[in-house]
């Protein structure tokens, strides 16, 4: 009746070394970023690794498909204008992503952070 798709069919392993493969690198002025604290209204608080604090917001395209909670590791993207201040979320990253990050030394910054 119904196909099944390649994805269904993969084992545990499978499917993690699939979402380690598609890890979503910061290109140009995108920067990693931990949730701190949420302000409502799909507004948030994130401590970036270039050292500044952005209050960054999730754009109408991905509201309804990220959810996000404090001590998520985000990309994001600084605004043209005041972007030491502001920011958009592009991407939240899973915990096999993260690993994959860290063990690649992309996240070094990210220790610093996590001692308070």
């Amino acid at each position: 009746m119904y196909k099944k798709h390649k994805k269904d069919n993969l084992s545990p392993e499978e499917r993690i070394q699939e979402e380690i493969r598609r890890v979503k690198l910061p290109r140009g002025n995108q920067t990693f970023g931990i949730l701190e604290q949420r302000l409502g209204a799909s507004r948030m608080r994130v401590r970036c690794l270039d050292g500044k604090t952005r209050v960054c917001r999730v754009p109408g395209r991905l509201k309804r498909r990220l959810w996000v909670r404090e001590g998520d590791i985000l990309l994001i993207e600084p605004w043209d204008l005041s972007g030491d201040e502001k920011g958009d979320v592009i991407f939240k990253y899973k915990p096999s992503q993260i690993g994959f990050l860290k063990r690649k030394g992309l996240l070094k910054g990210l220790d610093e952070f996590e001692e308070f």
